[in-house]
């Protein structure tokens, strides 16, 4: 059984390996474990799923960050899917109890922080207001959001595979994301440093906000970090997903 992993950003993929990929660019971790930076966005991870599953992989996993639609998430929590909503609202099984039950199993008390397992919804884009946030979990039940899990699992499903989200809260409920997040993403869905700083230097009243947000991502990463140690056990083939 060869995993395939899809990571949206470069800062999550440094929870899995210290290399550094080009975008579309597939690394062996292990002989049976397959990783792909895809840059974020549907387009991008469903392009990524494509060329893992090209290249031998017949399990696939989306691996990052989420926003919580629940007030009760803390960054640093897990939230591991056993549904999916696309952002046409549009809902879905994932058929993988097996390997979510397999997955918890492995990681329960040997994490620092929650772990939460419910539905996972689409955006097409980043949500950066706690209004929003909460009017999508209003509408869809869905406990966290992201931009590129639910690619990730149509093309598991197109293949006929087994999909797994492992996905850690760094964006809580209740916190509006700083307006610099969103101007400085380019089409491709990659932060341009440079425009960034621009905006910075235009909007200082933002840098406390980025600053709030970049400590939540590191307690994310913090949590990744922990699963990707337990990577081996939770990749090894299961009788049935």
């Amino acid at each position: 059984m060869i995993t395939g992993i899809v990571v949206a950003l470069p800062e999550e993929l440094s929870t899995l390996t210290s290399k550094k990929l080009d975008k579309g660019c597939v690394e062996a971790l292990a002989d049976n474990i397959l990783v792909i930076y895809s840059g974020a966005g549907a387009e991008n991870a469903r392009a990524a799923s494509e060329l893992l599953v090209a290249q031998g992989a017949n399990q696939l996993i989306s691996w990052g960050c989420a926003a919580a639609l629940d007030k009760s998430f803390r960054p640093g929590d897990l939230v591991l899917a056993n549904s999916c909503v696309d952002a046409d609202n549009i809902e879905f099984d994932l058929n993988n109890e097996n390997w979510l039950a397999h997955t918890k199993a492995c990681l329960d008390k040997r994490l620092t922080v929650n772990i939460y397992t419910g539905k996972l919804a689409e955006s097409k884009n980043i949500v950066a207001s706690s209004h929003d946030k909460t009017k999508i979990a209003d509408a869809t039940g869905a406990i966290a959001l992201d931009m590129e899990s639910i690619a990730v699992a149509k093309a598991a499903q197109t293949h006929h595979l087994p999909f797994l989200a492992i996905r850690a809260i760094a964006d809580p409920l209740a916190m509006d994301l700083p307006a610099a997040v969103s101007h400085a993403l380019n089409d491709q869905g990659d932060v341009v440093l440079g425009k960034l700083l621009t905006y910075l230097l235009l909007h200082p009243v933002e840098l406390p906000g980025l600053v709030r947000l970049g400590l939540h991502f590191n307690a994310a990463k913090k949590t990744l970090k922990q699963v990707a140690k337990r990577l081996d056990a939770l990749t090894m083939p299961l009788k049935a997903h």
